[in-house]
């Protein structure tokens, strides 16, 4: 029988562990290009969201892969032509993490309401979670040509920040979230979150198990991750296999995990002091 992880929310997530025959016949570089693809696709889509050519996507995946870096990487060379132009006004996208009330969600898409901006939350899941917001975003998303936003209470706050009650929205929104829409059980949640899904293009990075994680890791350090460190092979190699030897007894198994070790590595280089402050400091201990 799959784990189940019971959330205060009001839902719980199936362990995705327990994957298919047709996963389990993959060889390991079958799962490096097919995620090297989802990478890919990832990206493209960014740039088309940023182009106004798709209107709103959402990315889910494990933590720690690297959702948030590929998207914050396209949207950033965006925003580095604008500092080259020096004009603000090519900067039309936010990062918006942590958590959010539905009014400051209204806020936040009268601000970026104009046509080719985005709004990303990244891991922000109360918008995802909270009934209002999510009839909010449903409204901000719809497929119609026309997308017009609702604040039927009266609000001091909107007042004093020159907010109206109503706004057409002609902006994107990223949706970056750890969330997997398919093993939601709550009912309502699951009905609010399918009709904020039928509004976007959903991507799911596919990365659950541990071997796709330990290949993930080692597909982003060959692609230079670790470039900045000045490693040597024989070093790399050496903290790769210390992650690999102890990936079950680790806090977290992911892209986080390499940089602290490497930030040890390079902190306490001689007699391998580091595996052990790190064997400390990111493992479990029963």
């Amino acid at each position: 029988m799959p784990k189940i992880q019971r959330r205060p929310e009001g839902y719980r997530v199936v362990s995705l562990e327990q994957v298919s025959p047709a996963q389990t016949r993959e060889t390991d570089k079958q799962i490096i290009e097919r995620l090297r693809e989802r990478f890919e696709i990832l990206d493209d889509m960014t740039r088309a969201c940023k182009k106004g050519d798709v209107r709103a996507m959402i990315v889910s995946g494990a933590p720690g892969v690297g959702k948030s870096f590929g998207v914050e990487r396209v949207l950033g060379k965006h925003d580095f032509l604008a500092e080259i132009a020096n004009d603000e006004k090519l900067k039309k996208y936010e990062i918006v993490k942590g958590a959010m009330s539905a009014i400051g969600l209204y806020s936040k898409l009268y601000e970026y309401r104009q046509e080719k901006c985005i709004l990303v939350f990244d891991d922000c899941d109360s918008v995802l979670l909270d009934d209002l917001s999510l009839n909010i975003l449903k409204a901000a998303l719809d497929t119609s040509k026309r997308r017009t936003i609702h604040w039927n209470t009266d609000s001091r706050l909107l007042r004093s920040e020159g907010v109206p009650n109503s706004f057409e929205f002609r902006g994107g929104a990223i949706f970056i979230t750890n969330i997997n829409f398919a093993n939601v059980k709550s009912k309502k949640l699951q009905d609010h979150l399918l009709a904020l899904e039928s509004r976007c293009h959903y991507i799911d990075l596919t990365i659950h198990t541990e071997r796709e994680k330990m290949l993930r890791i080692h597909q982003i350090v060959k692609d230079g991750m670790l470039d900045e460190y000045q490693f040597a092979e024989q070093q790399q190699s050496e903290l790769l296999s210390f992650i690999d030897a102890n990936k079950q007894q680790l806090r977290e198994l992911s892209l986080r995990t390499v940089i602290k070790c490497a930030d040890l590595m390079r902190t306490f280089p001689k007699d391998s002091k580091w595996q052990r402050v790190a064997e400390v400091t990111l493992m479990r201990h029963r």
